[in-house]
């Protein structure tokens, strides 16, 4: 069984692949689980991975689509689309998010397409698809209106997805992820970047700024939890999923000030870094329009879970990460 795995140089990808390896198997064609023989990470910039004799590392860009062809070759039984620019900077560079964010998941469609079989494809939306006058929570039946370009960019990929598989050129699903925290690594151009930073700073003795005021409230979800959720949707039956094949991941509700408490609590005898609470008003105008809460339905019943506390996600990064984000700070 062949996996490709784009986005293979982000964390949530190397985290996937090192999973999938873990586990060994995944639902294939047959419909019953099967031995995963090949993973090819894909990613803009140079991937990593675990060495592995299964694992082949591919760099290039999928919005050139004669790359995305040679990448989902015919043997391809899955693909997990995780590959984009983030919010940030898809909202800042106009061309390079379209061509990055919709012109790679067209090019990753139109290969899977040309195959002879209909491949599982995951792909990986955002609460960013949410705007507009929001409810308190929101749920899988509430309206998409994005107010960003990176929404935007999601909610086509929705769309897109919805329609290939109804034409059964592919076996789609989309996962709409809430924040994900704690995201190891350095602060990148994400408007949610902060969420992991005014934790992963701290923790690893230096100094955060977090761009929104204390009582900001976002869904969140840990990284284990959002790599559980996406071999679950992965491996649901097709008929599970409804017309809209898009399924609101849950998350817990946290407010800022609640993330730097639970980081506090976590420092042990380490050195603790500053936290700096300095509003920026672009920041803050986008994170107020995403939802502060999610009911997710459809992902319950498909056995996919929220985390159960903040402490929860804090000590998963601490035992997960801190001692490589450590290492990675000092050098630079």
């Amino acid at each position: 069984m062949k996996v490709v795995i784009t986005g293979g140089a982000g964390f949530l990808g190397q985290r996937l692949c090192k999973e999938i390896l873990h586990r060994g198997e995944l639902v294939g064609r047959s419909g019953d689980s099967e031995i995963v023989d090949e993973i090819v990470l894909f990613d803009i910039v140079n991937p990593t991975a675990p060495i592995d004799k299964k694992v082949t590392l591919t760099k290039g860009d999928l919005s050139e689509q004669a790359q995305a062809f040679d990448v989902i070759g015919d043997t391809t039984d899955t693909v997990f689309h995780l590959g984009a620019l983030v919010s940030g900077g898809a909202e800042a560079q106009f061309e390079i998010g379209y061509k990055s964010n919709l012109d790679g998941t067209r090019s990753i469609l139109e290969a899977c397409r040309r195959l002879s079989h209909n491949p599982r494809v995951v792909f990986t939306s955002s609460i960013a698809a949410y705007g507009g006058k929001l409810p308190a929570i929101v749920s899988d039946e509430t309206p998409a209106w994005p107010e960003s370009s990176y929404g935007v960019h999601k909610v086509i990929g929705e769309l897109l997805i919805n329609d290939y598989t109804r034409k059964g050129f592919i076996d789609g699903r989309s996962a709409r992820l809430p924040v994900i925290v704690v995201r190891p690594g350095l602060p990148n151009t994400a408007a949610s970047s902060w969420c992991s930073g005014i934790i992963r700073e701290p923790l690893a003795g230096v100094e955060s700024k977090c761009p929104v005021s204390q009582d900001t409230q976002l869904p969140c979800l840990s990284p284990r939890r959002v790599i559980d959720a996406l071999i679950k949707l992965h491996d649901a039956e097709s008929e599970a999923f409804e017309a809209y094949r898009t399924v609101l991941l849950p998350g817990l509700t946290v407010t800022a000030a609640e993330m730097a408490e639970s980081a506090e609590r976590h420092k042990g005898d380490r050195p603790f870094g500053v936290i700096k609470w300095a509003q920026d008003p672009l920041i803050q105008s986008l994170v107020d329009g995403w939802p502060k809460g999610v009911c997710a339905t459809k992902a319950q019943a498909l056995g996919i879970a929220a985390d159960t506390s903040i402490d929860e996600i804090v000590s998963g990064f601490v035992e997960d990460y801190l001692d490589d984000q450590i290492k990675l700070v000092a050098t630079n």
